[in-house]
């Protein structure tokens, strides 16, 4: 369960680093917000594994980018 924490961690991170540039607000927090929350629902599922975990933040980024995406085309 720690190492599952921990990569789900590193990958929220990356994201959301990665995600600082030439995005709008609501672009970032919806990727890293998607990510974690994607990450914890993947490691439930698949009760801690790695590959759930990742694959569940990989899942969760894109989706969080695509809603921040809309919200900040809808509020400029």
């Amino acid at each position: 369960m720690l190492k599952s924490f921990i990569a789900l961690c590193a990958v929220a991170g990356m994201l959301g680093l990665s995600a600082c540039s030439g995005m709008g607000r609501g672009e970032t927090v919806g990727t890293v917000g998607g990510a974690a929350a994607g990450g914890a629902l993947g490691s439930a599922v698949t009760g801690g594994s790695a590959i759930g975990t990742l694959g569940g933040a990989a899942i969760g980024g894109y989706a969080g980018h695509e809603v921040g995406s809309d919200y900040d085309k809808k509020h400029r």
